[in-house]
């Protein structure tokens, strides 16, 4: 039934329809009539972040940990400009979210009134699709359109951009049931004769790899769990690229593990000797092919994407298909079962032996310590007393990011948030808050170093006050790690601006916000101190200080090949003596 209401009733209505528990945010005067609104009910949660680039990063984490899309409401001007980072971040890892910002009335804008901004003009770039709704009898369906858009094919970024005056205007609400969104529907079902020439290039393959993206978690569980029973069916080995760890359990039998520029020796060389690679949902991007021109260079290449700028857009294929990973996923199982399952036994098992040759490297090798804490050491102790909890992980940007991706393993999708394609410092620590939130009885941890953690630090306000009991796990090297290790190995060792300098006292700033802080130096007082952060209910801050000048291996340096890796010196004395082909 059809009810008038204000613009900003029509906003929180509209968010009820669409199932939305948590809006993140902060209010300024553009968006005080919905704020207004939100106040007079009890349905949906706001959360109050301290900057509004937190706020989507939150938004982040709980989309990506639910699979339902986050929800953000900033005011106009410098509120929407703070928000185009985590736009960016969202858009660049096809995150969904609906981002809301106040404009000022419709009369006065292109008059550079205060706290103006293009924000239409601003977001175009960094976002799925934006709409600025100067018609209050538009605006329900529009909000509902921008849900739609949001979630559907490839997931992303939309914002919807509110003056003040529709706000406060009246008009007839539109339930979601008769919002148009026919001329948005992306393709889901892939054509089924490339999928039946896909099962008969598997039929036939020597050296065959799945190698998948975020874009199987993006399908949802029910393409995670098809992946497991193809992968599993077939005997074919699978890596995944950064964003896709957990799409197939790190436990099973065929994993191989991450692979890219700091992926597995193993995963890397896979994809360079392969015959015939299945790429589900990534999109091959810079951090994944190293050199274009020797990427994979004898293989049979089937992409499958519901993206269709993303096929043929860096890597040209054998055998594109555009759909949806879960559909295609299903679909091929059917083919290949009707056919009789059938893999080339003899070739796929030459194919494995080769693969554990390469895995005798021992690519994550490294000398430790019994004086200083080695930062592969800590998350390797983190991983052994949390795996098997109700567990989440975030991280920020750099080395540790790569530590982790490498040293924790992911059995289930939705487990594991970080920021791939921006590359976004100052990430981990709001996107944990925001994993927080959606799920308040479990274990969230922010891998972090000193210097990304710094970037959004104001947020511990923000967990206070909505008592959120996030775990910051810094690895503390007392440098810009990342950086600091492409000038030693690129630049001659000048650390130009890489040394992180007046660097707080982490415990005491945990005090200062009511949070429980701790600091380890010892490895052999590690193991407790893990333990007193994971029993503690409350947030806490760990200070972990780890060697300084530790380089994360492997790595294949930019703009080279898979097979041109440098490996840790003890990595490399294990190559010296395997016996490879």
């Amino acid at each position: 039934m059809s009810r008038q209401m204000t613009g900003a009733e029509m906003v929180v209505q509209a968010l009820k329809d669409q199932g939305v528990d948590t809006i993140f945010g902060y209010p300024g005067g553009a968006v005080l009539p919905i704020y207004d609104a939100i106040f007079q009910q009890n349905d949906i949660k706001h959360i109050l972040v301290r900057h509004e680039q937190a706020a989507v990063h939150m938004a982040e984490g709980y989309a990506r940990s639910t699979g339902k899309p986050g929800c953000v409401l900033v005011t106009s001007g410098p509120g929407a400009t703070n928000a185009v980072t985590g736009l960016t971040d969202a858009l660049m890892d096809s995150i969904p979210l609906v981002v809301f910002s106040g404009q000022v009335p419709t009369f006065m804008i292109g008059t550079d009134g205060f706290q103006e901004a293009d924000t239409i003009g601003i977001t175009r770039a960094c976002t799925k699709h934006n709409w600025l709704v100067k018609d209050p009898a538009k605006l329900s369906e529009t909000i509902h359109q921008a849900f739609h858009v949001a979630t559907s094919g490839r997931p992303g970024p939309v914002l919807v951009d509110l003056p003040k005056d529709v706000q406060f205007a009246s008009a007839e609400y539109t339930g979601p049931k008769t919002a148009r969104t026919e001329h948005y529907q992306p393709k889901v079902k892939g054509d089924l004769d490339a999928i039946t020439k896909l099962v008969e290039l598997m039929e036939k393959a020597e050296r065959p790899i799945f190698y998948t993206g975020g874009g199987v978690i993006n399908s949802g569980t029910g393409a995670s769990q098809l992946l497991r029973e193809v992968v599993d069916a077939t005997g074919f080995p699978i890596t995944s690229t950064l964003m896709g760890l957990g799409a197939y359990p790190a436990s099973g039998k065929n994993w191989l593990g991450m692979l890219g520029m700091h992926g597995l020796y193993e995963a890397n060389l896979a994809m360079h000797d392969c015959d015939l690679m299945i790429n589900l949902g990534a999109r091959f991007d810079d951090r994944i092919t190293g050199r274009v021109a020797d990427f994979s260079p004898h293989s049979i290449k089937a992409h499958v994407d519901i993206d269709a700028s993303s096929i043929n857009k860096i890597i040209q294929v054998d055998l594109p298909i555009l759909g949806d990973i879960g559909h295609v996923l299903e679909d091929l199982l059917k083919v290949w079962k009707a056919r009789g399952r059938k893999t080339n036994k003899e070739g796929l098992g030459k194919w494995w032996q080769k693969i554990d040759e390469w895995k005798k490297v021992r690519c994550l090798s490294y000398t430790n310590s019994d004086t200083i804490i080695k930062p592969q050491y800590a998350l390797q102790r983190l991983e052994e007393l949390t795996k098997g909890r109700d567990r989440y992980i975030t991280t920020e940007v750099g080395q540790h990011q790569m530590w982790a991706a490498q040293f924790l393993g992911f059995d289930a999708p939705n487990r594991w948030m970080t920021s791939g394609g921006l590359g976004t410092m100052g990430y981990g620590f709001p996107a944990s808050i925001g994993v927080q939130i959606a799920h308040p009885e479990s274990l969230v941890i922010n891998i972090a170093g000193e210097a990304s953690w710094l970037m959004n630090m104001q947020e511990m306000g923000t967990c206070t006050q909505f008592r959120t009991p996030v775990k910051q796990f810094i690895l503390n090297n007392e440098r810009l790690g990342m950086v600091r290790q492409w000038q030693d190995l690129l630049h001659g060792g000048r650390y130009s601006q890489s040394w992180s300098e007046s660097l707080p006292d982490f415990v005491k700033l945990a005090e200062a916000f009511g949070w429980k802080g701790i600091v380890v130096s010892d490895p052999k007082e590690l193991d407790d101190a893990i333990m007193e952060m994971i029993e503690y209910d409350g947030p806490v801050l760990f200070d972990c200080l780890v060697e300084k000048h530790e380089n994360c291996f492997p790595m294949i340096p930019s703009g080279k090949p898979h097979n041109d890796m440098l490996l840790s010196a003890d990595a490399e004395a294990f190559r010296g003596g395997a016996a490879l082909v």
